[in-house]
């Protein structure tokens, strides 16, 4: 645990990592073979209260920001990444729906994910845009007192799973640039899903391409007003997602170090009985590994704590946490491979998995070369976009 944390955080820590070591690990390995939806994982977080991390405290949740969402990922994924992408993108997700959320949204979803009942996620990516996630195509027309959606979206964590999606899509009647975001309920007449992306790494995480065919939506589900998508996606959704995906991949680094350290601490050659940690060399790479970890965790709380304060210059920590992150995942995860030798280097190996989740940090949008780029203009006083 981490005691330097608000009391109600460090509680939350100490259950999530309980959570953990008991629910989620003996599973992840199973979870990345078969390429399994970690439902045992989001069954434990509903009963324990976790859905409704980021749930006003009115409304039954822990109404933590940034930084619970980046300790929680982070605490997560050191067990297992898949568990931890599928939980990080339902609490961006319900961060989305709570930032402008009407009676009836707090009521019919807030309410019901704090209570564990409901499981939201997002659907915002698309194959015409790319990284280029916050310019939707699928379209919204206005019909009576609905609207209806047309278009596919891509990469949907939870997909198939989730009771709700947080959609982005051109807005109604729209001038060139309006967007709009809003809630589409499981089992949608016109709802479609293609065949589950078979991913390289995060494996579990049931990422798919949904078809929105001629999708009725009530006017109610709709966040914030008309055109709102691109308020949404620069005020929550990207400071929660860049957090969740940086608390994910400091977890793989964290995962990563405790692999190395095991196989220094418990292997010794048989000539002379000496074990690696003994060696000089292991031991400064080892000491070095450490110092790359706590350095990135150090950016990515200094962001949350920032961004939860609205800090005047948060913008630029927010986007470069994943991306450190992201390179910090990588470095550490090809490190302990290489420490621990041919024992790690067999297929599905927990070292082998850990390479393979921190290698998505690269090209998860936004990717990491776009976020340097944005930092870079943010820091310099241009417009990111």
């Amino acid at each position: 645990m981490d005691h330097l944390l608000p009391v109600q955080l460090v509680e939350l820590q100490r259950v999530a990592t309980d959570l953990a070591e008991t629910v989620i690990a003996p599973l992840a390995a199973e979870v990345d073979a078969e390429c399994r939806w970690p439902a045992h994982s989001m069954r434990a977080f509903a009963d324990a209260g976790l859905l409704g991390l980021q749930v006003p405290s009115e409304l039954g949740g822990f109404g933590q920001g940034l930084l619970g969402l980046c300790v929680l990922t982070e605490t997560i994924a050191r067990a297992c990444p898949s568990s931890a992408l599928c939980y990080g993108m339902h609490c961006v997700a319900t961060a989305v729906i709570a930032a402008k959320a009407t009676d009836h949204q707090r009521e019919h979803y807030l309410r019901e994910i704090a209570q564990g009942r409901h499981i939201t996620t997002l659907a915002l990516s698309e194959q015409g845009t790319g990284a280029h996630f916050y310019l939707p195509e699928t379209r919204l027309d206005a019909d009576g007192e609905d609207f209806v959606v047309d278009g596919t979206k891509q990469f949907v964590t939870n997909g198939g799973y989730a009771d709700s999606y947080v959609v982005s899509t051109v807005a109604a009647g729209a001038e060139a640039g309006d967007f709009s975001c809003l809630i589409v309920d499981k089992g949608s007449d016109g709802m479609q899903w293609l065949d589950a992306w078979a991913g390289f790494g995060m494996r579990g995480n049931s990422s798919r391409p949904l078809r929105l065919d001629q999708v009725r939506v009530p006017a109610r589900n709709l966040l914030g007003e008309p055109g709102d998508q691109v308020w949404y996606v620069f005020e929550v959704v990207a400071p929660f997602f860049l957090m969740a995906m940086a608390g994910t991949y400091l977890g793989v680094a964290q995962a990563a170090l405790d692999e190395a350290s095991l196989q220094l601490r418990s292997r010794r050659y048989s000539h002379s009985g000496e074990a690696l940690r003994d060696v000089e060399s292991l031991q400064i790479r080892y000491g070095e590994l450490w110092t790359d970890l706590v350095k990135t965790r150090a950016l990515v709380r200094e962001a949350a704590r920032r961004g939860d304060a609205a800090h005047p210059e948060a913008l630029p920590f927010i986007l470069a946490c994943k991306a450190d992150a992201a390179e910090t995942a990588v470095r550490l995860a090809n490190e302990a491979m290489t420490l621990c030798g041919g024992a790690a280097y067999r297929e599905n190996s927990r070292a082998a998995r850990l390479l393979r989740d921190a290698r998505a940090s690269h090209v998860m949008t936004p990717t990491t070369g776009l976020l340097k780029l944005w930092t870079g203009r943010s820091l310099l006083g241009l417009p990111l976009l």
